[in-house]
């Protein structure tokens, strides 16, 4: 479930408590927490609704200026069902500070190592993990395009990857292009 900026820091901040999708079938878990650019979301109740049953209070809480602006931003998705998300923040993103880790215990080393290793083993594309942590520590802040014609890694199988990567703490990504983390140098430093 993506938000945009503005939603996020509306999120954050409380002034933004609703979501509304229009889907197919409900994507997200009620209970279930999203990585986001401002750290964790919590989503709450989810329900189906119908336009009708949207106010211009509900589109100002999803940080609208009011329905009619709400429902332009379904214009990509003409069919489906519209579904009225409660989200509110959580907490800071627990990979910042994993991903600021600067040394790595002996324990600490060979766990990573054997994660990158399973999520290698269980690729279709085989051993990935060591050549996309090195071209993005050897090309930082290059887009996820440029890593993929230097690795030959399709670009986004490539982008659903480097998440697996920061998920681990290893790199950052920013508004253009990744870069690899503290904790990312150390476990490098160590192979």
């Amino acid at each position: 479930m993506l938000f945009k900026e503005i939603h996020l820091r509306g999120i954050k901040s409380g002034e933004i408590t609703l979501a509304f999708r229009k889907w197919q079938k409900v994507s997200v878990q009620t209970g279930s927490l999203l990585h986001t650019a401002v750290g964790l979301l919590e989503i709450g109740n989810i329900q189906v609704v119908e336009e009708i049953d949207i106010s211009d209070a509900d589109a100002i809480l999803a940080g609208f200026k009011n329905k009619k602006q709400l429902f332009k931003s379904f214009k990509t998705n003409h069919s489906g069902r519209i579904f009225k998300i409660a989200v509110r923040y959580h907490s800071p993103d627990p990979r910042i500070k994993l991903r600021e880790q600067t040394e790595l215990s002996d324990q600490q080393f060979s766990d990573l190592k054997n994660k990158l290793e399973r999520l290698d083993q269980f690729s279709k594309v085989g051993h990935w993990t060591n050549i996309v942590l090195i071209t993005i520590r050897e090309n930082p802040n290059l887009h996820a395009i440029g890593i993929a014609k230097l690795t030959g890694f399709e670009k986004e199988w490539l982008k659903l990857n480097i998440r697996k990567l920061k998920n681990l703490g290893l790199t950052i990504s920013h508004t253009v292009g990744y870069e690899v983390s503290p904790l990312g140098y150390a476990y490098l430093g160590r192979l």
